[in-house]
């Protein structure tokens, strides 16, 4: 079976399954990969239908969701390959008689373990700079193509909600940027929803956000606290569309913040969201760790059972309830982090104990059978 040109100084065992392990690993990760991009791009068709987004920015903007959704993937591919692989080799008798030959559990778990090792290697690469790196490209670019295309959703005698806290009005449209008669509904600061009349307004990029400036009106702003109204004519102003500034900072997805940022955030953030970019730093550290954690438990699962010659089911289906235990434990091993960092040494302990156990386990006759030789050649010197 054709398949990945391998090092030649690898043994030829080792060369035989990583190119399955590979083979399948590339299949299985990009199969998933790509499910998880079509529905996910799904969000964005409409833009391309109704709006007339290009589909060059269409694919560049879904492309940049493609490091995190790897990042996320990798580590259930990578032992579902090495059990699947590994489960097939049982069944066909070849791990039996490569047992037969005198290979020990860790030296057939060897391939596996390369596998899994480079998944990992390519996992932290991922969580550490590409995945943020990139999904703070796509946080940018997707602020800016949705300020861009409400600024053009707004239509003639309809209320436009540009975001949540902002609706526009617009009498006529003269052209593509220019409108008579408008009005505006802002409430991004609760405490003092504004309403704005203009006669005309233009609409003006600036940055990565749309300003729209107005032309003879009139702003008028209640203070919820009293109830009073305030009203100011003006000749000239200007507004940019979208959250306020504030919130955009509030909003800012701690998955696109660096490391360093995690860790030592600015003092005037509250502890609750303190609280929760450590916990993004500590889970960006530990969570590359489940690929090889997840692939031990597979390897575990096959090399360290009794053979059946019919095949088993059992082992296969305990070792993937493992690893959705694993999974479910991560989360809320994380909110806890939120929480209180006492809870860190939980979060490494989750995956290294898994890694830990296994390589003992995988070791274990290697290190028995050297200990007997190690007695038999000190009782035939005694005798």
């Amino acid at each position: 079976m054709p398949g990945p040109s391998l090092p030649r100084s690898l043994p030829l065992l080792d060369r035989y399954i990583l190119r399955y392990l590979f083979l399948m690993l590339a299949a299985l990760t990009g199969g998933a990969v790509a499910l998880i991009w079509l529905t996910q791009s799904l969000h964005f068709i409409s833009m391309v239908v109704e709006h007339g987004l290009s589909l060059s920015a269409f694919l560049h903007l879904t492309s940049l969701m493609v490091p995190n959704f790897v990042s996320i993937i990798l580590p259930i591919s990578t032992f579902l390959v090495i059990l699947f692989v590994y489960q097939k080799l049982e069944g066909d008798r070849e791990l039996t008689v490569m047992q037969a030959a005198g290979f020990s559990p860790f030296r057939l778990a060897r391939p596996g373990l390369i596998c899994a090792f480079l998944a990992t290697g390519l996992c932290y690469f991922l969580s550490l700079w590409g995945a943020p790196a990139s999904y703070h490209a796509f946080h940018r670019y997707e602020f800016e193509i949705r300020n861009r295309v409400a600024a053009f959703l707004l239509e003639e005698g309809v209320f436009t909600p540009i975001s949540s806290t902002m609706t526009i009005y617009v009498r006529q449209r003269e052209t593509d940027t220019v409108f008579d008669g408008i009005l505006i509904q802002d409430n991004r600061v609760p405490a003092h929803p504004t309403t704005i009349l203009a006669e005309r307004a233009a609409i003006l990029p600036h940055n990565n956000a749309i300003q729209l400036v107005l032309y003879n009106g009139s702003r008028q702003e209640i203070d919820s606290r009293n109830g009073q109204l305030s009203m100011l004519n003006f000749s000239h102003d200007m507004i940019e569309l979208g959250p306020s500034h504030t919130a955009q900072k509030l909003d800012e997805d701690a998955a696109e913040l660096s490391l360093h940022t995690l860790f030592s955030p600015p003092a005037d953030l509250p502890a609750r969201y303190r609280g929760k970019l450590l916990a993004e730093g500590w889970q960006r550290l530990t969570s590359p760790l489940s690929t090889l954690s997840y692939a031990m438990i597979g390897l575990i699962c096959v090399l360290r059972g009794r053979f059946s010659r019919h095949g088993s089911i059992i082992r296969p289906f305990c070792a993937i309830l493992c690893v959705v235990g694993l999974l479910t434990l991560s989360l809320m091993l994380k909110g806890m982090v939120a929480r209180s960092p006492v809870f860190i040494i939980f979060l490494w302990g989750e995956f290294l104990l898994p890694i830990i156990v296994g390589l003992s386990l995988l070791t274990y006759d290697q290190y028995r059978g050297h200990a007997h030789e190690i007695a038999v050649r000190s009782q035939e010197q005694r005798s």
